[in-house]
């Protein structure tokens, strides 16, 4: 199956008067985890142009540092996805803590870059962006369309971007319920 982009949801369906939005319920965090990996997959293009945005604004003001921190956050994270496929306890801790280790690669971009010098640049060009699709993820209600296209992602007839990735940090089981 080939991987598809999904269409970018429109202005009006991702922020402004259809979209609803509602305070997770923190009691019940398997199915705020739920909200969270299923608005991924259906705002995807969204959230890639909104993160791009927030990048090429601060790469902008500070490119050496930009592009020092994107290099150091990509090359952790790729080191990470070779150690999970290639060791078998690095990949049995990816399965069993996924959020764990999501926090281990942010980590450690942190800990490399605050030893390079690019903290700022991080925390505002990677995570700020990051923070705001979480947060987006987090309060956006689903609706009956953002349903049917995570059943389609779940069942395997459509494969995206954002399916592969969260396969990768070990979350996929978990979308489309």
């Amino acid at each position: 199956m080939d991987v598809q982009p999904p269409p970018l949801r429109t202005l009006d369906d991702f922020v402004l008067s259809s979209a609803r939005f509602s305070f997770p319920e923190l009691r019940n965090l398997e199915r705020w985890n739920n909200r969270i990996i299923n608005n991924l997959l259906y705002y995807q293009s969204n959230y890639f142009l909104s993160f791009l945005g927030f990048l090429v604004l601060i790469g902008y003001f500070q490119p050496f540092q930009m592009f020092l921190g994107a290099t150091v956050v990509t090359l952790l994270f790729l080191g990470f996805v070779w150690a999970a496929e290639n060791k078998c306890v690095v990949r049995r801790f990816r399965r069993n803590h996924p959020s764990l280790s999501l926090v281990a690669i942010l980590g450690g971009s942190y800990l490399l870059l605050s030893v390079i010098g690019g903290v700022a640049v991080f925390l505002f060009g990677i995570a700020f962006p990051i923070l705001m699709i979480l947060i987006h993820a987090s309060m956006r209600l689903r609706s009956l369309k953002n349903k049917l296209e995570n059943k389609l992602e779940s069942i395997g007839l459509k494969r995206t971007p954002m399916g592969m990735l969260l396969e990768s940090l070990g979350l996929e089981q978990e979308a489309g319920s």
